[in-house]
């Protein structure tokens, strides 16, 4: 990603800098609400035109004397945007005019080293456009008349844009030759162009649609690690701590991150993007507060969803609560890892060699569904303990990806099953005949049983501990689903019924009379009794 040119977006409070965001990455990637001052820290995101990608950087409002400690660690972060940035779009309000505030923000860029193009926001007809042309007064000539909200004149600054980027690095000119070698290559194969690949003197081997375009390598994708956790339990602070700056804005104020916030990191061999999200309140009092807190908690539960591993920030402090049991309870329904650090251990005063042993106990009984997931202590403000939780995070992503091969996984069901059969249910006992992994990421498998809607809850918490204790999989819940055999469902429904072929009529033996007298004799079939003689 340090390969791609940075576009900041600037501008004072409520113009629509996240708006203009949101339309150039394509997506909903910053809250927008009819308020100044909603976003905070710096969000990134990928955008591509005409052929040319780059990051643009939504930021916070400039404003030269804030009177507030959270607004004056969001001028810092504008600031930090302002000088990464490649090329800097300084967007204004035409509805308003301009104002005092726009002046300072447009002095403020003029000692920028990155060239600067304004956009006059708002501009949803061409009145507003010819208004627009007061901001012409600021001193540069790129300046562009836009509609952020339905896409008026966004074409055109896209245009200035890419025309306006510094040129492309080696990377990015290497990576479009791969993917023009592979198009021209898939070109071939669906005309039929390619003749066979011969390797010296082996057999010609004939390439099909699922081989692999020469010389294309294709790009991994990174391992995806999101914090999660109630508010301020310093999962911004871990995130500066494991980046060695100040990502993002640190407060003990609850609710100062709002927006899930990626960030790259090259950990090792390992490309890593680190999601900080805002905390996630209890759903009553999500409802009842400002809807920048009620689309912070969807982005938080988006980011979840959109990740590989959970890291739960638990205050060791306070301990373990119901909103971060639920916590928990959510991302292993989402099927994602999930490692839990205890933050502010520092805190804990007269701590023991055996003071964290004791507190995972008691953890574990408090939760015992989630004691497949690895506990860490660390301090994320001294930094104790915190590349750990990276480490953790990494090792559980390998875990979802672990395949197991059919016969070891049917060798571990056959000593399971020997060891404890299956309880009785209504229609009998169940019968597991075999197991296949189906998926990875979480690892999924599938039993194919007889009675298989019968096998009891116990039981499938019993096979998955003997799978975790054979394969391991820390840190990552298993899904086990149990489906009807074939053979099974004929075996209960009995033998077939011969219903085909001629008709037998069964030889019956006469019966014998019931009168007396009358045995072998033919009956009188009109009713009436025969007179005795």
């Amino acid at each position: 990603m340090s390969s791609l040119p940075i576009v900041a977006v600037v501008g004072r409070p409520n113009v629509g800098k996240s708006t203009l965001f949101n339309r150039i990455v394509g997506h909903r990637a910053a809250i927008v609400e009819d308020r100044a001052r909603t976003t905070r820290d710096r969000v990134y995101g990928d955008a591509e035109w005409n052929g040319r990608r780059f990051i643009v950087v939504d930021t916070g409002g400039l404003e030269i004397h804030p009177g507030d400690p959270i607004e004056e660690k969001v001028q810092e972060q504008a600031r930090l945007a302002i000088n990464e940035a490649d090329l800097i779009v300084l967007v204004v309000d035409s509805i308003v005019g301009l104002t005092p505030a726009d002046i300072e923000a447009a002095n403020l860029l003029r000692t920028a080293k990155s060239p600067v193009l304004v956009a006059a926001n708002k501009a949803d007809n061409d009145k507003r456009e010819l208004e627009a042309a007061e901001f012409y007064s600021l001193g540069w000539e790129e300046t562009y008349p836009i509609s952020a909200a339905h896409g008026r004149g966004v074409a055109d600054l896209l245009d200035a844009i890419v025309w306006g980027l510094p040129p492309e690095s080696e990377q990015e000119v290497a990576r479009k030759k791969r993917l023009s070698d592979a198009e021209d290559w898939a070109r071939d194969m669906a005309a039929g162009r390619l003749d066979r690949v011969h390797d010296g003197d082996a057999e010609a081997i004939e390439m099909d649609g699922d081989s692999t375009a020469p010389g294309f390598d294709e790009e991994e994708k990174p391992v995806s690690i999101t914090l999660v956790g109630r508010p301020n339990v310093g999962k911004s602070s871990l995130l500066n701590a494991l980046l060695g700056e100040d990502r993002a804005i640190v407060s003990d104020i609850p609710g100062t991150t709002r927006d899930a916030i990626d960030t790259h990191l090259q950990w090792g061999r390992t490309d890593v993007v680190l999601i900080d999200t805002a905390g996630i309140r209890r759903p009553g009092r999500v409802s009842r507060g400002p809807d920048a807190e009620r689309y912070s908690t969807m982005r938080a539960l988006k980011a979840v969803d959109r990740a590989d591993v959970a890291v739960l920030l638990v205050d060791a402090f306070e301990g373990l609560t119901a909103q971060d049991a639920h916590i928990a309870g959510f991302v292993a329904e989402e099927g994602r890892g999930l490692v839990i650090a205890l933050n502010k251990w520092d805190l804990l005063a007269e701590k023991t060699d055996r003071s964290f042993d004791e507190y995972v106990v008691a953890m574990r009984r408090q939760v015992p569904f989630l004691d497949f997931a690895p506990i860490v202590s660390i301090s994320a403000k001294t930094g104790q303990r915190c590349s750990r939780v990276l480490e953790l995070a990494i090792d559980v992503w390998g875990e979802r990806r672990k395949r197991v091969s059919t016969p070891e996984l049917n060798r571990v069901l056959r000593a399971a099953s020997l060891r404890q059969a299956p309880p009785a249910g209504k229609l009998g006992p169940p019968k597991i005949f075999y197991a296949t992994q189906v998926a990875v990421g979480p690892p999924t498998f599938v039993f194919f049983a007889r009675h298989a809607n019968q096998v009891h809850f116990s039981y499938q918490r019993f096979l998955e501990n003997q799978l975790r204790a054979e394969f391991g999989f820390d840190g990552t819940p298993i899904k086990l689903f149990f489906r009807e055999r074939a053979s099974a469902r004929l075996e209960d429904r009995g033998p077939k019924k011969n219903t085909g072929g001629p008709r037998v009529r069964a030889k019956t033996a006469a019966k014998p009379s019931a009168r007396r007298g009358t045995s072998n004799s033919t009956q009188r079939t009109t009713g009436r009794r025969k007179p005795r003689s």
